[in-house]
Order: structure tokens, then C-alpha cells, then sequence
């Protein structure tokens, strides 16, 4: 670890320089390329302040614990906070959730010597709006490819977050970080740092980041605008079309349709307000509605974008309304329509248990038509789960929601229980009688 000194200044920043890209027979990220060049550029110019910040250097760490306690060291820092985080994504077994490949990480110890990527958004919560913003290099192995693709919200969801994600280099071949050496060359001939959504989309131009198999973050104000797979070129037209200075959280929409050939036939449409849970207030005229945007992407097969737009939407919900909220609900419904129109059915069902489990902890009866329904459409979805092992692990679940809602069809716990038979689930996965 570095730090570089600090002028004396009422707005002092920090930035929070961290690679990871441990030694072994294929190390993935040439780190060692990019962070001389970022430490090098002048701490004003890095912590984006007028004369003065700090400069912490955390280089291939080794324990969780030690990237964590620095995280919420730089979270205390009263002025503008960035934090560059160049490294290489995992997936745990147990939870399927991103990991940031540490010093001793192997793939049977990623819980235990990774940093799970939801700690180091948690550093940070407690923070003023827009003070901080996290920078990123990252690539992903093939399983948090997969993972994050699809998902795009496990990394971006909570945080401002600028700069690109992509799949593993082939085979004997290493990623030379070319987005950060164009971000580092950017600052080094600036005396004032950019906006940084500005720095990302000429970072982003200068590295070649063409979208294809790469995804493109570029958060800003909330909600956070998240481009994936688009061009650098694109970037500028997107955020024009989605950045409003201060968003308003839509009025409930009706959710977007699903595919006819349904074997069952799909539950009625959930209302989207009711008496238990207050409604969202409408915008005002002049605020951007999303929901055009996300029926455009879905119609167009764009099943990413649509999903991306509304997991930034719903983020804003969460920090304005909390997750029981209407606003908050409405938005987790709206991607579970999504993925199931993506042929996501695991996933389509995993949010609708989410949007039940809020809606009950909200206030909501177990006999309220809108609870009814967000359970009969995780039921639906899970029926249509053709990996027995994705089935397997949503059942408690579901098993756990379905005694508490019996729904529009009295026989729907036992024929979850017949197929969960056929399926070769045991008593320990949660279905025991």
C-alpha cells in the first residue's frame, strides 16, 4: 500500500487506487500497466477537487477483511470520493453472486479469501448522493460472464459506476487494461478532471470499447445510466435520452406481455397499486418515462438494455422508498416480465417470489389479490424451469410462499410436490411437510 500526500484544503478528496490480478499460470490483467500511470496524474486532478486529496494505493491484496477495512476508511473522507477497482470477477458456488479475485483465491475458496462485490457497494451507502464514484477494469471469468450478462444489476445496482467489463482474454493471451492506460492518459494531460461521465465516453473511444461481448457502465446521476453492449459512440445519444437531473419515480404501468404459449395457462396481471401499499406518485410532464424505452428494447430482442434501464429505475425506488415500497415492487415485477420474455424462467421466478416476499412484508394479506398473483407467477415461471438443479434451488422458496398463499388453484402445493418427486428433490431442500 501507497498514499500519496495531500494539500490542505476544506475539500479534500480521496482516491482509492486497488488492483488485483494475482500471479499464477495465467494471470488475466496486466495491471502492473495501468496503476503507475494512475498514480502518477495529480491528486486534484484524480480526486476531481481544486488543489489537494489523498492517494491510496492497495496492490493484489490478499484478504477480504484488510480491501474492506480500507473501503470504509476512504468512505469516512468528507469531500469527493473515487475508488478504481482493476481486476479479475468470480462467482461463488453457494450464493451466485460476484467476487473480486483476491491474492489466495482459488476456485473451491471464493467465499472465503474473495471480496464479495456487494461489500464494497455497502461501503459506501452511508455516503452523501454523488459524492462517491467507482471506477472499474474488470474482467470476468467465464461462470461471472454468464452471471453478469444477464444480470447486470449484481454489479452496477447501488453504485455510480464508470468503465467496462469484459469476458476472459483467449487462451495465453492477457488483457493490457486498455480502458484505464486511456483513462490515465486523459487525467495526465488534464489540469481540471472531467465530468466524469465525459472521461468514461472519451476513455472508452480512445481503449477501442466497442461493446460486442464487452459491457459498458457509465453511471451518472440517479437513476444510474448503465450501457451494455453498446458501442462508445453510442454512449453520448444514451445518456442524453436517460439522464434526467432529477428523476421521478414513474406511475405504475401494466407490465409488459408475455409469451402466449404458456403450459399452464399464466396468472391474471397483478395490480399494480393497492389499498395496503401506497402508490407512487406520477411525474411531472417534462420527466422521462422509461417504459416506452424498455418495451422498444424488449420488442427489439434488446433483453439486456430492457433490463438494465429498469434495474437503474428500480434502484432509484429502493434509496427514495425502500424495498416494500410500491415504487420498488412495481419495478421488480416489471423485470420478472422481462426475463421471462428473455426465456429467463429461473430468473423470471426468482423475482416474483422477491416482488410476493415485499409485497407481505409490506402489509400486505396473504389473501390479497396482488400477493395472489406475484405467487401464482413465480409458480407459473417455475414450472416452466427445465434445469433440475435451477428448480431444485428455487423450491424452498416457493414451497415456503405457496403455504402462505394457496392462490387461485387449491392443488398447487401438492403439484409443486409431485414435480419436485420427479425431479429427485430431498426433504433437506426446505419441502418437508
Amino acid at each position: 500500500m501507497a498514499i500519496n500526500g495531500a494539500a490542505d484544503h476544506q475539500e479534500q478528496g480521496c482516491a482509492l487506487l486497488l488492483t488485483s490480478a494475482p500471479p499464477g499460470r495465467r494471470r488475466v490483467l496486466d495491471t502492473a500497466s495501468a496503476l503507475p500511470l494512475l498514480a502518477a496524474v495529480p491528486p486534484h486532478v484524480l480526486t476531481g477537487t481544486r488543489s489537494g486529496g489523498n492517494v491510496v494505493q492497495l496492490v493484489d491484496p490478499v484478504d477480504a477483511n484488510t480491501v474492506t477495512t480500507h473501503l470504509h476508511t476512504a468512505a469516512t473522507t468528507p469531500g469527493p470520493l473515487l475508488v478504481y477497482v482493476c481486476g479479475q470477477l468470480t462467482v461463488d458456488r453457494k450464493q451466485r453472486l460476484p467476487h473480486l479475485v483476491l491474492g489466495r483465491t482459488t476456485a473451491d475458496t471464493v467465499r472465503y479469501t474473495a471480496l464479495p462485490w456487494h461489500w464494497l457497494a455497502a461501503a459506501f451507502q452511508q455516503r452523501p448522493p454523488g459524492s462517491t464514484a467507482v471506477v472499474c477494469d474488470l474482467v470476468a471469468d467465464d461462470t461471472a460472464w454468464q452471471l453478469i450478462s444477464t444480470r447486470p444489476e449484481l454489479l452496477a445496482g447501488g453504485l455510480a459506476l464508470y468503465g467496462v467489463l469484459a469476458p476472459p482474454p483467449p487462451k495465453r493471451e492477457t488483457s493490457g487494461c486498455a480502458y484505464s492506460r486511456a483513462l490515465a492518459e486523459l487525467l495526465r494531460a488534464a489540469t481540471v478532471r472531467p465530468p466524469l461521465g465525459q472521461l468514461h465516453q472519451e476513455a472508452a473511444a480512445a481503449a477501442g470499447a466497442t461493446g460486442g461481448r464487452q459491457l459498458l457502465f457509465a453511471g451518472g446521476r440517479q437513476p444510474q445510466q448503465q450501457y451494455y453492449g453498446g458501442t462508445a459512440a453510442e454512449i453520448p445519444r444514451a445518456a442524453g435520452a436517460f439522464a434526467p437531473a432529477r428523476p421521478q419515480l414513474p406511475a405504475p404501468r401494466p407490465a409488459l406481455p408475455e409469451p402466449a404459449d404458456r403450459v399452464p395457462p399464466a396468472p391474471p396481471e397483478p395490480p399494480r397499486a393497492d389499498s395496503r401499499v401506497a402508490a407512487p406518485a406520477a411525474p411531472p410532464p417534462a420527466a422521462a418515462d422509461p417504459h416506452a424505452a424498455i418495451r422498444e428494447a424488449a420488442r427489439a430482442g434488446r433483453h439486456t438494455e430492457a433490463a438494465a434501464i429498469a434495474a437503474a429505475w428500480e434502484q432509484a425506488a429502493l434509496r427514495a422508498a425502500g424495498p416494500s415500497s410500491a415504487e420498488a415492487v412495481h419495478w421488480v415485477e416489471v423485470r420478472a416480465d422481462l426475463a421471462m420474455l428473455a426465456q429467463d424462467t429461473g430468473r423470471a421466478c426468482e423475482l416474483w417470489l422477491t416482488a410476493a416476499d415485499a409485497r407481505l412484508r409490506g402489509g400486505q394479506d396473504t389473501e390479497d389479490e396482488a400477493v395472489v398473483n406475484a405467487v401464482d407467477r413465480a409458480h407459473h415461471c417455475w414450472s416452466r424451469v427445465t434445469d433440475p438443479g435451477r428448480a431444485r434451488q428455487l423450491a424452498p422458496e416457493l414451497v415456503r410462499l405457496r403455504r402462505q398463499v394457496v392462490g387461485h388453484q387449491p392443488d398447487a402445493l401438492r403439484a409443486l410436490r409431485q414435480r419436485l418427486d420427479a425431479l429427485g428433490a430431498s426433504p433437506t431442500e426446505g419441502l418437508a411437510n
